[in-house]
């Protein structure tokens, strides 16, 4: 029986809010995982987290990361990062007065990670290079996957798909009351999802509950075997793209609130660098132990 080094970690932890859960599995030098026992890792951790996190040492510099679902892998994982990341760096003597640390993605390239702990509580990651994709699909269309009337939709915005990691669907809407309490069905907006090559869903609107955030966002990926990511990098990465895009944004820095009604809002800070969107939080350590396999 072999044994790996693991935890289950809260990203974009604040206050009282849980974050979104990922398991982060920490290769030591010499440890290998096929595609197959990565795969069934992640399968066992169904309905627990959403993504298991690998991360090795890189024979290069910095980090390897691979990111599985129940699913299957995914391109990339934005809170998995944050999750594997803060722990690391902050666990680690070595780590904690680096500022910037590489990670190497198996799907997205090689990114930054900016170590922010001692100052913010935070680590930033570098969002991969977005790409802006052509949507023709209506409010009408999108509203009725979503179990939502067409005329919640706002009108000043555009509904927009933006790949900063995973293909995001943008969709803008009026009141805060109607997009928190939005709960679609899963089976349905998976077909949705798979029909339009849509990797995620994210709703916003610009009223929030507190004032200290620009926006309040919610993440559904049923694609991945589960309806609503608590807490999202990737998706409000995207967002973020879309803010500039739109003139909502300006590049300073900024929070997100994210969330149903179901949940305390989690917190996801924005910023941006050399015209790149950095996303970024803090993290709290659930689990600490050994996996076997």
């Amino acid at each position: 029986m072999r044994e790996v080094n693991y935890k289950k970690v809260n990203a974009f932890t604040s206050g009282r809010s849980l974050g979104n859960p990922a398991a982060c599995i920490y290769l030591e030098d010499g440890q290998t995982l096929s595609h197959d026992e990565m795969l069934g890792i992640a399968k066992q951790h169904k309905g627990f987290v959403s993504e298991v996190v690998y991360c090795a040492r890189s024979q290069q510099s910095g980090f390897d990361l691979v990111y599985y679902s129940s699913e299957g892998e995914v391109d990339f994982c934005g809170h998995g990062t944050i999750a594997c990341m803060y722990s690391l760096i902050k666990s680690t003597p070595s780590l904690l007065n680096a500022s910037e640390i590489i990670i190497h993605t198996n799907r997205k390239g090689t990114l930054t990670v900016y170590n922010r702990i001692l100052e913010h509580d935070a680590v930033f990651i570098t969002a991969p290079e977005p790409a802006f994709i052509k949507t023709e699909l209506s409010p009408e269309i999108v509203g009725l996957n979503l179990g939502l009337a067409a005329d919640k939709i706002s009108k000043q915005y555009p509904i927009d798909l933006i790949d900063a990691g995973l293909a995001t669907l943008i969709v803008p809407i009026v009141m805060l009351a109607d997009e928190i309490n939005v709960f679609p069905d899963e089976q349905s907006l998976k077909e949705f999802c798979l029909d339009n090559k849509i990797d995620i869903i994210l709703i916003f609107s610009l009223e929030t509950k507190s004032h200290e955030h620009i926006a309040h966002t919610r993440v559904f990926a049923p694609k991945y075997g589960y309806l609503e990511d608590p807490a999202t990098g990737s998706g409000n990465s995207a967002f973020g793209y879309y803010m500039l895009k739109n003139g909502i944004w300006k590049g300073n820095d900024i929070s997100l609130e994210q969330g149903g009604a179901d949940i305390e809002f989690n917190t996801v800070k924005l910023t941006e660098d050399n015209n790149k969107i950095l996303f970024g939080g803090s993290a709290t350590d659930i689990i600490i132990g050994k996996y076997y396999l």
